[in-house]
This record gives structure tokens, sequence and C-alpha cells, in this order.
């Protein structure tokens, strides 16, 4: 995830990072400005009729365009904050687990060193899991169990009471439910009809700008289309990208960062100053 300062207006401005959307688009926006380039050729020398009336026509469909990117953008969004919002919640259940097993065990106990390597080691099979293809193991079930089996060992030996194995039960049962949302996400994409239509809509509003706009404003539809199409491609690049927010893209969610610090905090909570 990139970091930056949202109050440095120039400093973004003037940014070109990988992930812009306008080095993705530029060959689309070069097609688009050599197209737009030989129709105001052609309307300027009278080899095509003016097309009167149809700017407000697509003035009309730049509208309905613009309501269906809203909503694929807050679609989008919605899941990515979503994903933020598990993996929150995620840190709260690692924290709690280890703190309730920092209370519950004696200083130096012996299940301290596997809990502390299992906490953090659970973080980075869910991001490790979210980011490979479905159907090759499951990692995270495979370190839950663990977890599980450590936890019921330490109850049959008489280290946990039944109390304190009820109240490590929620936390541990977390880590699945958390598991199962972010896999949700991951596997529920955008629907594929809606995604095509708008990518169909957006070429067409696109690639008939010229012919509506090239009569009136002769070579400056050029720029004029080529900007048009670097907002509206931006827009639904930005939504792909983040709709699926466990990946390592630019934009997606920090979750090495993420997965890193619930291990650290889980080894400074059980082992102090012991290193993990």
């Amino acid at each position: 995830m990139v970091s930056y300062d949202p109050k440095s207006w120039w400093g973004l401005i003037f940014r070109f990072h990988k992930s812009d959307t306008f080095r993705m688009l530029l060959p689309a926006m070069t097609t688009m400005a050599v197209l737009s380039a030989g129709v105001a050729w052609l309307a300027q020398s009278g080899l095509i009729p003016p097309f009167k009336g149809t700017a407000s026509v697509h003035s009309l469909l730049g509208f309905v365009i613009s309501l269906l990117l809203v909503f694929r953008t807050n679609t989008a969004y919605e899941r990515w904050w979503e994903g933020r919002r598990h993996w929150g919640a995620l840190v709260n259940a690692s924290r709690n687990l280890a703190l309730k097993l920092n209370a519950a065990l004696d200083e130096g106990h012996a299940a301290r060193p596997a809990f502390a390597r299992l906490i953090g080691a659970y973080a980075g099979a869910l991001k490790d899991h979210l980011r490979s293809q479905p159907g090759r193991g499951h990692e995270p079930n495979r370190v839950a169990a663990e977890l599980f089996r450590e936890t019921e060992r330490l109850y049959r030996r008489g280290d946990l009471d039944l109390a304190r194995l009820l109240s490590l039960n929620p936390d541990l049962t977390a880590f699945t439910d958390i598991c199962g949302a972010c896999e949700r996400i991951r596997n529920t994409p955008i629907p594929y009809s809606y995604s095509l239509f708008l990518k169909k809509f957006i070429f067409a509003y696109i690639v008939s700008m010229p012919f509506c706009f090239a009569d009136s404003f002769g070579y400056w539809t050029v720029p004029f289309v080529c900007f048009v199409f670097y907002v509206l491609g931006s827009l639904e690049l930005i939504a792909e990208e983040i709709e699926n927010p466990f990946g390592d893209d630019a934009n997606d969610l920090p979750t090495d960062r993420i997965a890193a610090n619930i291990g650290s905090g889980a080894r400074d909570i059980l082992l102090g100053n012991v290193a993990g």
C-alpha cells in the first residue's frame, strides 16, 4: 500500500507512481488521440457530415455513465474497506488471545513460545492464502487446528481451568470467522456481465465522442477526448484494483505489515524481551 501525505496537493498532482493509471492507459490514450485527430481532420475537410444535435445526447449519456461509475467505485471501495475491517478484527483477536494467555500461563511456561509463534504464523498464513489461487491447500486452517490442539493440551494438563478455556474460545474461533469473511470477498468478484457492460459502454462513449464534437471544437477534440477517456478509464482501473484488496498491488491492503505487527505483538506480550 502506498503511503502518502494527503495534505501535499502539489506533491500528489505532480507525482507519477508505477501504479498511476496514466501509464496504464497511455497506449489506449494514444490510439484515441490518433482517432480523434483523424475525425477532426475529416470534419474540417468536409469529408464527413456534421452530426448536429448529437452533443446534447452525448452529454446525457455522460450523466448515465457517471452514475454507473459512481456505483462501481463505491462497490469496490466497500469491498476494500470491509477487508480492512476484517484484518483489524484479526489484530484485535490476536492481541486479546495473547493477553489472555499471558494472564493464564505462568511466567516461563513452555507453551508461551509455541503460542507466540502460532499467533504470528496464522496472520502470515492468512496473508499468503488470500494471495494464492483457491484449491492449493488451507494453511490457515492447519495453524488454527494447531492452536486449538495446544489449548486443549493445556486444559487436559490442568494448566487452564474450564473458565479460562471458555474465555479463549471466542478469540480462537474469530480467526476462522475472519478467514471465511476474507475468502468471501476474494472469491466473489463483481458480476462478469456488469463489468463487461461497463467497459463496453465506456468504449462506445469514447469512440463516438470525436464524431460529436469535431465539427465544433476542431483539433481541440483530441485533448478533450483523451482527458475524458483518462478520467473514465482511471475510475474503472482503480475499481478493478481495489475490489480484491488482498493482493500485492500498490493500492491493496498492507497485509504484509499488519501480519508482521501481529507476530511481533504476540511475541512482545507472551515472551517479553525474548526474541521469538
